[in-house]
């Protein structure tokens, strides 16, 4: 029976930190313009609001991740997972005079998150809104706190002991956060990524909006984001670890619903892979439909392709289903 990793928690108090980048956009249409080049619903919130969003294609893939800061004179885009000069780039381009929008430039800013030990005593703002820290050095975002890239930690987190990049890694697959280029891409939608609840249904016209409905209405997401992880059996070799690599196709164990032949069937890819020593990996991947109930599948073809146990992530949104059909 192969370990499960998934009960991990960083010990004592700890912080997980995180580069990201802001665009400021200034003026009085704002919001209409971010309501309709984001996927969630700007338009109508007030200053204050802090709303997660994505930036997504005309055809509804993934630019990036993405949270909306709104403010009396316009707004934050705060970009985590994905090319942020790309979506400035392709911001700048629908941006006509008429607008009245200043869009600044892409500023680099980190993104501490407590975990851990004594969580309850730390500040936290408000669902859904954001507060300013002291002397403009950022924001707090629930117990979250977003800082400029020259600006000093709070106390509250300077005594944090910071995570290392593997246990940061541990925890971005553990909860089953996507990032790019593995699950935020030019192939993916916010749909297959588990995040729905950034996109609204509702709101009416926005950039790549008919697609998203149409995966709604018509049940028509074919993929979704599941974790993994495997045991490498005592003594193989370092070799089997290539079998794990972003990009492996992953086939369903032979005899699971495979027809009559009972032949292996393509069942779906792995989009992140991390070793934790000992012979114990984990990962996401993007599993086909069909195969989402399935305890197991094969990172490669053949019986002696590692078999890994799937699971779904914590943060992953389930697909709407029926929900994008116009009243």
């Amino acid at each position: 029976m192969s370990p499960d990793p998934w009960s991990w928690q960083p010990a004592g108090p700890r912080r997980w930190e995180q580069a990201t980048s802001l665009i400021r956009l200034d003026g009085a249409d704002t919001r209409r313009f971010l309501h309709g080049q984001t996927s969630a619903a700007i338009e109508s919130s007030t200053p204050g609001s802090w709303i997660p969003t994505c930036c997504i294609t005309a055809t509804g893939r993934l630019r990036a991740l993405a949270e909306v800061l709104v403010d009396d004179e316009g707004a934050w885009l705060l970009l985590g997972e994905g090319d942020a000069q790309a979506v400035w780039h392709s911001l700048d381009r629908v941006l006509f005079p008429a607008d009245r929008v200043r869009l600044g430039p892409v500023t680099p800013v980190r993104r501490i998150t407590p975990l851990g030990d004594a969580l309850a005593a730390l500040p936290q703002a408000p669902a859904g809104q954001w507060q300013a820290l002291e002397q403009g050095s950022g924001w707090l975002l629930g117990q979250q706190v977003l800082l400029l890239a020259e600006a000093a930690l709070p106390p509250w987190l300077a005594e944090r002991t910071p995570l290392t990049a593997l246990e940061q890694e541990r925890w971005r697959l553990q909860q089953g956060l996507p990032t790019a280029p593995g699950e935020i891409n030019d192939d993916t939608n916010p749909f297959e990524a588990g995040l729905a609840d950034r996109v609204s249904l509702s709101k009416g016209c926005y950039v790549g909006q008919e697609t998203l409905a149409k995966l709604a209405t018509y049940d028509g997401v074919k993929q979704q984001l599941r974790r993994w992880h495997w045991q490498a059996p005592e003594g193989s070799p370092e070799a089997a670890a290539v079998a794990l690599a972003p990009g492996t196709a992953l086939f369903r164990l032979e005899g699971a619903d495979n027809g009559a032949s009972g032949s292996s069937s393509r069942a779906g890819q792995i989009t992140s892979s991390l070793a934790l020593g000992d012979g114990l990996w984990i990962g996401l991947a993007l599993v086909r439909r069909q195969a989402l109930q399935d305890p197991e599948l094969r990172a490669g073809e053949g019986s002696q392709a590692p078999a890994l146990h799937l699971s779904r992530p914590p943060a992953f949104v389930d697909p709407p289903v029926g929900a994008g059909r116009q009243p």
